[in-house]
Parts: structure tokens; C-alpha cells; sequence
């Protein structure tokens, strides 16, 4: 049975639906929903994110995810408010970020269509995702360095990974932001498009995703992100091994003899 936990619980930070797409799994969208802090991270929100997240990945009807939030601001940053008056035993407790952990356990492809600020853990939100599609009005920094402390939820990581240790340095050493053309080139984001069509571009690429065998594509995306934690031996044995396992799934042998028939293959996810 599908699981719509997303489309029935009651959310107040995010705004959640499915999005048909003709003759392919749907698409599961998520909005960040708090524009009158242009849509600040605050504990709340991230809860909601990562169970709607976690609900998009257990529906066999969803192929892939986008996550947004408004032309405005995708993430402005983590809601300071929250973290004002704390000390170091009280973050360390409160363990804030071991939701975010949870993120990269996803499956399914999940896209970021980011305009206007992706600043501080906006940034790393965006970047927690596998791919980012950024209007021309997206700006991108991390700017904690402002506020006495570093990025917390991937920033040093993610960014240097990304981009490399030069421009990382820059941008975290001086809380400079970017802008989305001079983050496509430095390898950040996915595609730039007119702010008018940012999301629609997201939930194009999604569609395309969602027209793939889905195991195939939850492999594939397993064996990318594994390559950040892999020498590139152990890399390849992962590989070899993820491409040995696709054997053994009906999409391999419908979509391999489709092929050779010269017609369009039928996936059935399994």
C-alpha cells in the first residue's frame, strides 16, 4: 500500500503535494513555508522537511523529490533566534543536526530549486540535496563567520567538496555570497534558468528522472554519493558490485531487451 503520510498530516512550516507526471512516477514536492523570515530554518521546519522527505521516499508512486521555497528566498539561514542564549552543552544535547543526517539517507533523487537567498544553512540545505536548480536571482553564501561561529550543517564540507578549497575558503572566511552563474561554473549547481521558470525547470528534470527504471536510479545516486567517502579503488568495487546486483532485476532484462527490439521499454520499479 502507498504511503501518503505527506499528503495527511498537518504541517505548519511546509507546504507538500504531488505533482503528476504523464506516464512516469510523480513528483514530490515540498515548499518551505515561513516567507515572513524568508523562510528561516528553525527546529520545527526541519523536523517537518525530513519527515516529508522520509514519506516521499516509502511512496512507490513517487519517483523523485523537489524541495523549494519562494522567488524570494529559497533559505535565508537557521533561525538565530533559536540559538542566541545557548551554550555549548545545551547545542550538544540538543543535537540539532542529526536530522540532517537523516537527509542524506534518502533513496530517491531529491532536487533543490533555489531562488533568490540560499544563505547559511540554506546553503546546506540546498546542498544536502543531489542536485540544484538555481534561478538567475539565487544567491549563495555562508555567512556565519558574521556571527562568531562556522557552518554547523555541512557548509565546510559540502561547499569544499563542490566547489574546492580556494573559493570555499573565500566564501566562509568572509561570509561572501555568489551568485548562481558564478556557482554553476564553479560546479555547484546543476542548471540556470529565468527566475520565472526555476521550479518549473526543477520539476522538469524531475520528470525526466521519474521516466528511469527506479532502482536503477536509487543505485546510481548510492554509488555517486559514495564516492565522496571512498579511495577510488573502493570506489569501483562499490560500483562493480551495485552494477552486478541490476542483474538481477526485471527492469535489466525488460530495459536491455527493449533495446534490442528497438522499442521503448516498460518499467515496472522492480
Amino acid at each position: 500500500m502507498s504511503d501518503k503520510n505527506h499528503l495527511t498530516k498537518p504541517y505548519n512550516n511546509i507546504l507538500v503535494s504531488e505533482v503528476e507526471n504523464k506516464g512516469a512516477l510523480m513528483t514530490g514536492l515540498i515548499q518551505l513555508n515561513r516567507p515572513d523570515v524568508l523562510n528561516a530554518l528553525n527546529i520545527d521546519l526541519m523536523i517537518e522537511v525530513v519527515e516529508a522527505l522520509e514519506s516521499f521516499d516509502k511512496d512507490p508512486e513517487i519517483g523523485c523529490m523537489v524541495l523549494t521555497g519562494n522567488k524570494k528566498a529559497f533559505a535565508a539561514g537557521a533561525d538565530i533566534k533559536e540559538m542566541a542564549e545557548a551554550g555549548a552543552i545545551e547545542m550538544l544535547l540538543r543535537d540539532q543536526f542529526a536530522r540532517w543526517d537523516r537527509i542524506r539517507k534518502i533513496k530517491k533523487p531529491v532536487i533543490a530549486a533555489v531562488s533568490g537567498f540560499a544563505l547559511g544553512g540554506g546553503c546546506e540545505l540546498a546542498m544536502s540535496c543531489d542536485m540544484i536548480v538555481a534561478s538567475e536571482s539565487a544567491r549563495f553564501g555562508q555567512p556565519e563567520i558574521n556571527l562568531g561561529v562556522t557552518p554547523g550543517a555541512g557548509g565546510t564540507q559540502r561547499l569544499t567538496k563542490a566547489i574546492g578549497k580556494a573559493r570555499a575558503m573565500e566564501m566562509i572566511l568572509t561570509g561572501k555570497m555568489m551568485g548562481a552563474a558564478e556557482m554553476f561554473e564553479a560546479g555547484l549547481v546543476t542548471k540556470v534558468v529565468d527566475t520565472d521558470l526555476y521550479l518549473d525547470e526543477a520539476l522538469e528534470l524531475s520528470r525526466e528522472i521519474c521516466t528511469k527504471p527506479t532502482v536503477a536510479v536509487q543505485i546510481a545516486k548510492e554509488s555517486i554519493l559514495k564516492s565522496f567517502d571512498l579511495t577510488i579503488e573502493s570506489g569501483l568495487e562499490f560500483e562493480r558490485k551495485n552494477f552486478y546486483l541490476l542483474f538481477a532485476t526485471e527492469d535489466k532484462s525488460e530495459g536491455m531487451k527493449a533495446f534490442v527490439e528497438k522499442r521503448k521499454a516498460q518499467w515496472k520499479g522492480k
